[in-house]
């Protein structure tokens, strides 16, 4: 069943790289990115319970966490131009 499980992970893998590499905009491109590094999160875990290794969560877990922070400094960066301004410290546009 897990090595089913496993399989499946690996398909959805392919097509979140699929996405990243046909992307339209730098938008699909980083969630298609987050898509795939949580992938890997779940196939730690599947081969972690497979293994019988419950160490693997603990490092499925902190993969996870460092996918969540690194995808939001990629977006603020995108949005921003840079990680060290806040929105309130940009100018107004007079629009």
């Amino acid at each position: 069943m897990f090595i089913v499980a496993s399989c499946a992970i690996l398909v959805a893998m392919l097509l979140t790289l699929v996405r990243a590499f046909l992307g339209p905009s730098v938008w699909d491109r980083v969630l298609s990115v987050n898509s795939f590094s949580t992938k890997i999160v779940l196939l730690i875990g599947v081969l972690g319970f497979l293994t019988e290794r419950p160490e693997f969560l603990d490092i499925a877990l902190v993969y996870a966490l460092i996918n969540f922070i690194t995808t939001i400094a990629v977006l603020k960066f995108f949005e921003y131009g840079n990680l060290g301004r806040s929105r309130q410290s940009l100018p107004e546009s007079s629009d």
